[in-house]
């Protein structure tokens, strides 16, 4: 076994498992689960046709690079959703399918890290748990960078100090981030691929919730989209990674995709032929339409902003809370410890959170997900609002 497995941390889910153990919740009160980021929305129509229409792409095997149609429809999506010049994205060497961005970014770690350099890799705090177990795994050292309301959660890059931006092989960003939705802008992008120039790192740039957002006229900005407005055509040092999954409310179709250097896709790709899930044909099909519509997109968008406004409408007299920008999670300031908040909240209401110290670590004296809890509101409409009720009524009784 490698030896780097001692130093994983138990998955948030797990511990969340364990703090709930032995506890019967009431059974008069049906169960409300806002831990878990999973979509419950509708899969459109459009994907499960493609999959049934293609169902004979089981008689063969899939490539790792994906069939060219699928390549040529993420780069037209990619384009048009970024406001890139036609032709900017080449579909051959520039966009890789990847069953599901979890895998991804967690073997690009694997694939890029070189461990006999005393590498560091960089990343928000609190975190999608998969970057750290990427770095852990691949031999890294991980450097949390706190997002904190001070910061609007977002990560200050001023903050690290210059011997670790000299061993930094590897920056995970989030935007929209993941708890927070807080989302990075031009000018924030573009600083960060300023320092990877200057201390020839590769920025990671995790926009699962890129589609997810509040203002329909203002959607969030892109790594690519940053870095071509700066001048940096190729894309140099920049990997994005997007998914169906929250997209198109498809978490079991596991298709996502990575873009960007085609000089590290190109190795990416290498590393991927021996080690990389290759996406099945009926999937492929079913993700070029998902791709190529976004009516199914906007009414998702609608869907999380009508669960958002009566969530919100609801607990604003008994708690601080605010509409993110974008996602679909509300990062909630606890009154009490959040272990205890989670654990109460479900032992009297039968509602499941996940506490924010299980998404963080501490790093410099602090732990950002303290005092927070993260309610992903992926549920119906009508659980959500009797979520908020219960909720409401828990913090009354505190």
């Amino acid at each position: 076994m490698t030896p780097n497995l001692k130093y994983l941390h138990p998955y948030p889910f797990e511990k969340l498992a364990q703090l709930k153990q032995g506890i019967i919740p009431p059974v008069d009160k049906s169960p409300i689960v806002l831990s878990i980021g999973e979509p419950a929305h509708i899969t459109p129509q459009l994907i499960k046709d493609a999959l049934l229409a293609n169902l004979q792409g089981l008689s063969n095997y899939p490539t790792t690079k994906g069939i060219p149609e699928l390549r040529k429809a993420i780069a037209s999506w990619l384009t048009n959703r970024f406001h890139l010049p036609v032709e900017t994205i080449n579909p051959e060497t520039q966009v890789l399918p990847v069953s599901g961005t979890r895998e991804a970014l967690f073997s690009f770690a694997q694939c890029l890290i070189d461990p006999t350099t005393n590498p560091v890799v960089i990343m928000p705090n609190p975190f999608y748990q998969i970057y750290e177990g990427a770095v852990l795994l691949a031999g890294a050292e991980p450097y949390f960078l706190n997002t904190v309301e001070d910061n609007h959660y977002l990560p200050d890059f001023d903050d690290v100090p210059e011997a670790i931006w000299q061993r930094c092989q590897l920056i995970y960003i989030c935007s929209p981030g993941n708890p927070s939705g807080a989302v990075m802008s031009t000018a924030e992008h573009q600083k960060l691929l300023c320092l990877a120039e200057k201390y020839d790192f590769v920025i990671a740039s995790d926009e699962c919730y890129s589609e997810l957002y509040d203002d329909e006229n203002n959607p969030p900005v892109g790594l690519l989209e940053s870095a071509y407005a700066m001048g940096n055509t190729t894309f140099k040092r920049c990997v994005v990674f997007h998914s169906l999954s929250k997209r198109s409310n498809a978490p079991g179709l596991r298709s996502g995709f990575v873009a960007g250097d085609a000089d590290i896709l190109g190795q990416y790709f290498q590393y991927r032929t021996y080690q990389g899930c290759a996406m099945p044909l009926p999937t492929q099909q079913a993700s070029i339409k998902a791709w190529q519509d976004e009516l199914h997109v906007v009414e998702n968008r609608q869907l999380y902003r009508e669960k958002f406004t009566a969530f919100i409408e609801i607990l604003a007299d008994v708690c601080l809370i605010e509409k993110p920008p974008a996602g679909f999670y509300v990062w909630l300031k606890t009154p009490i410890a959040d272990t205890e908040f989670a654990q109460q909240l479900f032992a009297q209401e039968n509602i499941t959170v996940l506490p924010g110290s299980y998404l963080s670590r501490e790093f410099a004296g602090l732990n950002p997900g303290l005092n927070h809890v993260r309610i992903a509101l992926v549920a119906p409409l009508d659980d959500c609002v009797a979520a908020a009720h219960r909720i409401k009524h828990f913090i009354n009784t505190l």
